[in-house]
């Protein structure tokens, strides 16, 4: 959210974050919505979980999905986006180098625990990101292909069944 202060406020931001499971955080995250809206009015935040059917029409009408996690195991919200041809930004942690590929389906930003270089990586690349329409179009495209071919559930029992098969040889 600190981010988002030095993104051009012609851009809109829905945060669909649901409510944070602890307690601090929420009035932390509300803090930094109410001091946004003072200068801002394209601020959401939806504190309920969506159902699948709103939250894949969310993803399918994002300009671009922003995962800024600091800890990821694998990231599924980024392939939710990537499923829905919404190109992604998201932190260089866990998981998600391994879904989002770098500079193809999206890109990532570098964490390295100092949270005022993150702030700024994340709000120069989605200023420029949302600079660019076409290439968040052609991030977007790719990154559906990517989530279908590689993270499909075809995909997944076809690597399945080849484990198995090698397994049991």
């Amino acid at each position: 959210m600190r981010s988002w202060k030095e993104v051009p406020d012609e851009y809109g931001l829905v945060l669909a974050a649901g409510s944070p499971d602890e307690e601090g955080i929420g009035n932390e995250v509300a803090d930094l919505i109410a001091e946004l809206s003072l200068t801002r009015k394209n601020i959401w935040w939806i504190k309920d979980m969506l159902p699948h059917s709103e939250l894949t029409a969310m993803l399918t009408g994002a300009d671009l999905f922003i995962c800024p996690s600091v800890y990821e195991p694998l990231g599924i919200v980024n392939l939710e986006a990537m499923a829905c041809e919404t190109a992604v930004l998201g932190s260089r942690v866990g998981g998600i180098p391994e879904v989002v590929a770098d500079k193809e389906t999206g890109e990532l930003v570098d964490y390295d625990g100092n949270s005022d270089s993150f702030e700024n990586a994340l709000s120069e690349a989605i200023t420029r990101l949302m600079s660019q329409p076409d290439l968040l179009n052609d991030y977007g495209s790719a990154g559906r292909v990517r989530a279908m071919n590689l993270f499909g559930w075809d995909a997944v029992a076809a690597a399945t069944v080849a484990l198995y098969r090698r397994v049991i040889a």
